[in-house]
């Protein structure tokens, strides 16, 4: 019964597994970001710090009006896919300026990335943008956030 509950232990704990995450937090641009890295997979919270307030969809094009959500890795991960969001994208009609804008709903989105770890440690590098539909804050690019793994 004590083999039982010793392994029911290192199992909920992930004592003696390679499943090492490493985590990092900042805000910038109003938005409060977390990331998550592991073996597998990075996960990255964008969180306005506003009410009302969006983040741009990872399929806003680079180079024309709004700032598209990047998550890329470097130094320690490599992107093994594509980044995918956990919430659907919404459109926003600007008719003043005859476009429609990929953004996810207002409030936060978490963003996943999945990786392969090549080292202790990491960069994860983000870029997003988050506006209401009037106002939009000031833009990151390509903010690295280190991340360290313990083993």
């Amino acid at each position: 019964m004590k083999r039982i509950g010793l392994l029911a232990a290192v199992l909920l704990t992930g004592c003696g597994t390679a499943q090492e995450s490493a985590a990092a937090r900042f805000t910038e641009g109003e938005v409060d970001v977390a990331i998550t890295a592991s073996a597998r997979e990075v996960e990255v919270t964008f969180r306005p710090t506003r009410p009302g307030f969006h983040i741009y969809s990872l399929d806003l094009p680079s180079g024309g009006l709004g700032i598209p959500t990047r998550v890329g890795v470097r130094a320690g991960l490599a992107a093994t896919g594509a980044p995918r969001a956990e919430k659907p994208v919404r459109w926003l009609d600007l008719p003043l300026l005859d476009t429609r804008l990929p953004v996810y709903p207002d409030g936060p989105v978490t963003v996943s990335l999945p990786v392969r770890r090549t080292g202790r440690t990491a960069e994860v590098v983000v870029s997003y943008g988050a506006c209401s539909r009037t106002v939009c804050l000031p833009p990151v690019i390509d903010r690295v956030a280190a991340v360290t793994f313990t083993r």
